[in-house]
């Protein structure tokens, strides 16, 4: 168990928390809790490269626990009305889209390295800031415009990553499918 894992799962641990202060309508804790994860999502990262603790079970971890938290905070602050039910609907579909493609891969024995794209790093910053900013709302007094430009940005962002990981997981479904597949898309 290396120090970044150890970070990926307070992460994850931090989850059931951030969604009972958001179901509590707790905005302040909830966005203590949220500032915690995202420093240990950055530090996890940092460390593992700084440091050559890279496994393949952070490998996994990470991503996960971005969704776990990412798909959690969305949901509910568009069932509280403080982000667009659109972008909740953007974001969490892109997830589970990724999800059914890796379960699909592993389904049928495919080979699958799980390495973020660049634009899969904006989403999970956008989104992050998204969540951040929704949160602070009540300390910060963001503009309604501003909120506006960062929702729309995350969503095309979102949607971005989404395409750009159908279109690579075609690429791969068509590399390392099996040889009885042949007509199967």
């Amino acid at each position: 168990m290396t120090v970044p894992n150890i970070l990926t799962l307070l992460r994850i641990l931090l989850t059931p928390l951030l969604v009972w202060l958001l179901v509590n309508e707790r905005l302040s804790g909830a966005l203590a809790v949220f500032f915690v994860a995202g420093i240990t999502d950055g530090l996890d990262g940092f460390i593992a490269r700084v440091f050559h603790q890279r496994s393949r079970l952070g490998a996994y971890l990470d991503p996960l626990a971005d969704k776990i938290l990412l798909v959690s905070s969305f949901i509910l602050l568009g069932h509280m009305h403080l982000v667009p039910n659109a972008l909740v609907i953007v974001a969490v579909s892109r997830d589970l889209l990724i999800l059914t493609g890796v379960m699909t891969f592993w389904l049928f024995q495919i080979p699958l390295e799980i390495r973020p794209s660049l634009v899969s790093k904006l989403t999970t910053l956008a989104q992050i800031l998204t969540v951040l900013v929704t949160l602070s709302q009540p300390l910060m007094a963001w503009s309604m415009g501003l909120r506006r430009l960062l929702y729309v940005a995350t969503g095309l962002i979102t949607m971005a990553s989404g395409l750009h990981y159908i279109l690579v997981g075609m690429r791969l479904w068509d590399k390392g499918r099996p040889s009885g597949m042949a007509g199967f898309p």
